[in-house]
């Protein structure tokens, strides 16, 4: 599953890794959220490194559609809820901020973009109600959005019951201005690692992010790796990891010129690619949506088949090129969580919780993160960074939490429960399928990828979840912390830090 962003391979950035080179700075993590920073920090005079296990904008990033909107959907409505209106408006300056920044940054650095209206849409009247509130909180917080009646948005092919609209929103390829922040930061004077994996981070003696190479130090370590990979503060059990799916098609006729995401189910976001804001020479027609949380879900392919379906009933002919999926987090007050890790001596600093709206939310992330390490007086940081600082735990975000832990809690006994099901040996899997299995009372998974069948520890090495096999990516994925691993147990994401151990092969032909 390869996004449309990645038609084309980038050429390869970074420099080898020396270990224990020592540096002002070290961000694990090379999208968008690790390279902003790694730009703001370096354009500040600071000595940065970046290290990154896969390749610039390797996962999330890499997996974004590319939209930048202040509106996101129900989001807005879903803060307001259960929080006053100053911190749903500091929120949104907060992103508008992310906004401003990386639109400036693209602007100087040659990164092409459109400025698109986005609208958040009901496909049916039980929708209403939500769009109602969404407005009502765009604009309690300062937004000029719309609303709009079914019949003011002209011939659309798929079902809308009612819009709200903001303009001037952005469209961008992630993948061109991930790369253009790693060009960036290296003329600036940046260290960038790419195939080097982080395994831990230690303050005492000396703070350094160990790695499988070697470990590198610095006074200052950011961990912008989508979920922190370490368990100070427990942030794994204050978020949860969402997977969403995206296809890009052809289509012979016209598509919408503007973007749209739905706020009832089945969620369905559509974005058009032209030259501007997409692969050279591509217009194309994103859509996306059936997101789940990780390692829950009947099938993955099933969900990625349904969009298909889907947008071929809606613009016939339409002809898929690309399929891919991401991952995000979502925390369970609804407000990303950036700043300094506990008990880190406030030398480790980490962001998380975007809910799937990364590419403003990132580089806000950034702005405040940086503002920290430089040690910017509290007077001087903009209004909604220190809003969004001290916020106050409300008992929605209990409830939340709860929720999600007896989720938990009913995925961990399942997991035990199913394994027990089918006793080793097992039937060798078909061609991308993948089984769990029971030997002497612990779970296998048995898998075949590109011919090759394989068996592994199916307990998730971060907290002993039973792993789900993802049908859509041939991955073993973990239902209680999202948690991703390849066939043959290599770490993908997720709090995880250890590998699976690959087991001798106990199916037989």
């Amino acid at each position: 599953m390869k996004p449309l962003w990645k038609s084309d391979a980038p050429a390869a950035l970074g420099t080898p890794f020396e270990p224990g080179a020592r540096h002002d700075v070290v961000i694990v993590g090379a999208g968008i959220t690790g390279l902003s920073t790694a730009v703001m920090l370096s354009r500040a005079g600071l000595d940065v490194a970046v290290i990154e296990s896969g390749d610039v904008a390797e996962l999330a990033t890499g997996g974004n559609t590319g939209k930048l909107s202040l509106l996101q959907g129900k989001r807005l409505a879903e803060i307001r809820e259960h929080h006053p209106a100053a911190l749903v408006r500091a929120y949104v300056e907060s992103n508008r901020a992310g906004m401003d920044w990386l639109t400036a940054f693209a602007d100087g650095a040659d990164v092409s973009y459109l400025r698109r209206a986005d609208h958040s849409y009901a496909q049916g009247r039980s929708g209403l109600e939500t769009l109602e509130a969404q407005h009502a909180a765009a604009q309690e917080a300062g937004l000029p959005t719309r609303m709009l009646a079914a019949g003011d948005l002209g011939a659309l092919p798929f079902a809308v019951a009612g819009a709200v609209a903001l303009d001037d929103q952005v469209t961008i390829d992630p993948v061109e201005v991930a790369d253009a922040l790693a060009r960036v930061f290296l003329a600036a004077g940046g260290t960038l690692h790419t195939g080097i994996r982080a395994t831990g981070v230690r303050v005492i003696p000396e703070t350094h992010v160990k790695t499988a190479v070697g470990p590198i130090y610095a006074k200052d370590v950011v961990l912008a790796t989508g979920s922190a990979i370490l368990d100070r503060g427990l942030y794994f059990t204050k978020t949860s990891g969402m997977r969403s799916y995206c296809v890009s098609f052809r289509v012979p006729g016209e598509v919408p010129a503007e973007t749209f995401l739905s706020v009832d189910s089945p969620s369905r976001s559509i974005r058009p690619v032209a030259d501007a804001d997409g692969p050279g020479g591509i217009a194309q027609l994103v859509v996306g949506g059936n997101g789940h949380p990780v390692g829950r879900s009947d099938s993955e392919e099933a969900a990625v088949e349904d969009l298909v379906r889907w947008t071929q009933e809606h613009f016939p002919g339409a002809e898929e090129t690309h399929r891919w999926s991401a991952q995000d987090y979502q925390s369970h007050n609804r407000i990303p969580f950036v700043g300094a890790m506990p008990r880190g001596l406030g030398r480790i600093r980490f962001a998380t919780g975007y809910a799937k709206w990364g590419l403003s939310n990132g580089p806000a992330a950034a702005i405040r993160l940086s503002s920290e390490i430089l040690g910017t007086p509290w007077r001087e940081r903009p209004h909604w960074m220190t809003t969004i600082a001290t916020r106050m735990t409300v008992p929605a975000d209990l409830a939340q939490g709860a929720q999600e832990g007896l989720e938990v809690g009913k995925e961990a006994v399942k997991g035990w429960t199913d394994a027990e099901t089918h006793p080793v040996p097992v039937p060798r899997p078909a061609e991308g399928e993948g089984v769990i299995a029971n030997r002497a009372g612990l779970p296998v998974g048995v898998s075949t990828v590109d011919g090759v069948t394989r068996a592994v520890d199916a307990v998730c090495t971060h907290l002993g979840g039973v792993l789900a096999w993802n049908d859509a990516e041939c991955t073993w994925d973990c239902p209680l912390h999202a948690s991703r691993f390849a066939a043959d147990g290599t770490r993908i994401e997720g709090p995880a830090l250890k590998d699976l151990r690959e087991l001798p092969r106990t199916g037989r032909r």
